[in-house]
């Protein structure tokens, strides 16, 4: 009697796991892509260091640091608005400057404000990051996020793929602008 007692209670927490496995929603995606420089890091750190300026990278129209006057590299405290191009309204996103690290190069951030027809993600958050290679630069960049539509059966534009393949052409493009400023090593 007991054994049979304590297979039902065991089978059923199977049969209860099993249920909320497959409903469990999306997983944290992740992309990184780098890129060697023909120049020094020092050299492109001062171009891509700065958190109230993105200025080089070709999708940004300009950037604002809000409130007005916010300190640059302040984390938790530093707030950007950028203002992307467009031939349509004005997207924005907006971040928060979450860690930096002027000695090894690097800086981290998220977004804290993004419409998912601008940027098909939630809870993202990025590094970006200026290496030494042999006395070139190599700027990594790398992101964790999850697709813009949190539950399960997402629209296309909202899906896995769509929330990859926008990070990575905002990091392919970022890199390329880089790469034609400064040259790519050889």
């Amino acid at each position: 009697m007991i054994k049979t007692q304590v297979l039902a209670m065991a089978l059923g927490a199977v049969v209860a796991l099993t249920g909320t496995a497959g409903a469990h929603g999306p997983s944290r995606l992740k992309t990184e892509q780098t890129v060697v420089l023909d120049a020094t890091p020092a050299e492109v750190w001062e171009v891509i260091g700065r958190f109230d300026d993105m200025g080089w990278h070709p999708a940004v129209a300009s950037t604002q640091m809000t409130p007005e006057g916010a300190p640059a590299d302040v984390p938790d405290e530093s707030t950007r608005v950028l203002i992307l191009k467009s031939d349509s309204g004005t997207p924005t996103i907006t971040e928060q400057l979450m860690a930096i690290d002027n000695d090894k190069m690097t800086y981290k951030y998220m977004i804290t404000e993004v419409d998912t027809a601008v940027l098909p993600v939630t809870n993202y958050s990025s590094t970006l990051q200026v290496k030494d290679n042999g006395g070139k630069a190599e700027v990594l960049w790398k992101g964790g996020f999850y697709r813009g539509f949190p539950n399960n059966d997402p629209p296309a534009e909202l899906n896995d793929d769509a929330a990859v393949a926008a990070v990575d052409g905002i990091y392919q493009a970022g890199l390329d602008a880089l790469a034609e400023r400064f040259g790519r090593a050889e």
